[in-house]
């Protein structure tokens, strides 16, 4: 053999070489992987069955940059991601969109329970097993995060239904913000920053799972549109703990009030102080299931202000809160005083001083809402030539395409081009630039 024919014959193989990893590693590609970078309206997807960027999402959040000043928008698939949660302090603007909140969990069963002590429940799940420090499924330290179409879980609480605490999420920073999540737990769902005096958390049409203080913390909270489902008799819902010089504290409008059949036993009370100076106010309650007359209950100190407005019952019938607590009795580490004459009912000129706009926004301007705003549904999905068309939808950059339920490809136009295998039901929905989801368009049936 002479040598340009050896020299041939190597470069052949090197062909063969390059072109089979070449195949290979396109082969492993995603849908996702393959589109063109134009298309991409996240910058990470998570698909717990490996159509995605990432299977988990920690390692989505391990591979964020650090230090951001915009939103960095991950799209999570529907699934049940089991593993514990940590965002970093260095990792701001964390956006987290579910594509469907009851199918997209975030769960894993930890709690703060003792693993040496046999008389601690659920003590294999001890946080010291874990070598965690805290005892949440989800910890945030960074600052302005935000989620929406997510359950986040502590699966030891909805499980067993007990104590020790096991807490859904925790927030150690300022300006959080959820939409349309839910937090499911028994003790200790929810735990809002205690880390400054006046950081904010807003929460708008979520809902939250517990028995036992099951949001908690301290810093500033506007809470709308939201229900807490109380998940035994004699459920305590709040237990505030705010520091001197916080401003607003707790604040819930327009929140419902309910639980199974039995936390309707009319023990059921509003919260508890825990530490500090606790602020909690109820603004236009529907109340589902009966409460103690009384309301609230002692724990700690005497609150700062535990108050309600305008709280009425399933029908919208005014509920009567003459015997709402106006004490508290002082826990002896806390001063051992009786505290009388407070505050139990606000007026309405007091009431409408707890806004939004007071409370969240501030002196810098903050506004999850804004952020959260929905692009308007999409409009006349129909068949076209070749693929998919519809109308373009106000507000949005673009679009992702559903087949039966499940996500099958991202778009920046208003058509999609379809393989051969066409059969199935077929609906679209916008996305902003945030990366915030719109409503499902009507479905188009396709045989």
């Amino acid at each position: 053999m002479n040598i340009k024919t050896i020299k041939s014959a190597w470069i052949l193989c090197l062909l063969l070489i390059v072109s089979y990893h070449g195949y290979s590693k396109k082969s492993e590609q995603s849908v996702w992987d393959t589109l063109p970078q134009a298309n991409k309206l996240y910058d990470a997807v998570i698909d717990i069955n490996g159509s995605g960027d990432y299977r988990e999402l920690q390692q989505a959040i391990d591979h964020a940059p650090a230090n951001r000043t915009k939103p960095w928008r991950i799209f999570i698939k529907n699934g049940r991601y089991n593993g514990l949660v940590r965002i970093p302090e260095n990792k701001p603007y964390i956006y987290l969109i579910g594509q469907d909140k009851q199918k997209v969990i975030i769960s894993f069963m930890i709690n703060c329970g003792n693993p040496d002590n046999p008389k601690d429940n659920g003590r294999q799940y001890a946080k010291a097993n874990f070598q965690q420090a805290e005892c949440a499924a989800v910890v945030v330290d960074a600052s302005d995060f935000y989620a929406e179409n997510i359950t986040f879980e502590n699966a030891y609480g909805v499980q067993f239904k007990s104590g020790p605490q096991a807490l859904a999420i925790r927030i150690n920073k300022d300006r959080t913000a959820f939409y349309n999540c839910k937090f499911r737990s028994f003790q200790d769902t929810w735990r809002t920053s205690t880390k400054a005096v006046n950081d904010r958390t807003y929460a708008d049409s979520c809902w939250v799972e517990g028995a036992v203080d099951y949001f908690y913390g301290g810093g500033n909270a506007y809470i709308e549109n939201t229900t807490f489902y109380n998940v035994r008799g004699g459920s305590v819902i709040v237990a505030p703990s705010q520091k001197a010089g916080t401003q607003w504290g707790y604040v819930f409008n327009h929140c419902i009030i309910d639980g199974n059949k039995a936390s309707a036993d009319g023990r059921t009370k509003l919260g508890r102080p825990w530490h500090d100076e606790p602020i909690a106010v109820f603004l236009n309650t529907i109340i589902k299931i009966p409460l103690a007359p009384e309301g609230w209950t002692d724990m700690g100190p005497a609150a700062k202000l535990f108050a309600e407005y305008n709280s009425r019952d399933a029908a919208g019938i005014p509920i009567d809160l003459s015997k709402r607590r106006t004490w508290y009795q002082q826990s002896k580490g806390e001063g051992g005083q009786r505290i009388t004459g407070l505050q139990a009912v606000l007026t309405e000129k007091q009431a409408a001083n707890y806004t939004y706009q007071h409370v969240i926004k501030g002196s810098d301007g903050w506004d999850p809402v804004a952020f959260f705003k929905k692009p308007a549904a999409v409009e006349g999905l129909k068949r076209a030539a070749g693929g998919l068309k519809w109308q373009k939808s106000a507000g949005a950059t673009g679009y992702i395409v559903y087949k039966n339920g499940q996500v099958i490809n991202f778009a920046k136009k208003t058509f999609l081009k379809l393989d051969a295998k066409t059969a199935g039901d077929y609906t679209v929905s916008g996305v902003t630039g945030n990366g915030t989801l719109g409503n499902v368009s009507n479905t188009l049936s396709i045989q």
